[in-house]
């Protein structure tokens, strides 16, 4: 496999998996959605690494800067998901 094709296809991984992660939201997985948050973050940590120019990497830094927002999107969704939870869970109490 050509490396370009096989970074590149490493950035779109970062799609599947806020899709997996907001699937498992709704089925109140909440521990699989960190574990999937911590794998994003780490394919991200790894591609951010890769310093070449653009022709050789096949737009690797422009995939990886949409990778970035897709990343930190993702991360609000599954913050103000866990606070709403816990928030609910918190108004049952009083009841």
């Amino acid at each position: 496999m050509d490396p370009p094709a096989y970074l590149n296809g490493m950035a779109e991984v970062i799609g599947e998996l806020r899709r997996y992660i907001l699937d498992a939201l709704r089925r109140d997985e909440t521990s699989r959605c960190e574990e999937l948050m911590e794998l994003m973050d780490e394919i991200y940590g790894i591609l951010v690494t890769v310093d070449f120019p653009e022709g050789v990497t096949g737009g690797l830094r422009h995939s990886t800067d949409a990778m970035r927002g897709v990343l930190e999107r993702t991360r609000g969704d599954l913050t103000i998901s866990l606070q709403q939870r816990r928030l609910e869970r918190r108004l049952e109490g009083l009841t």
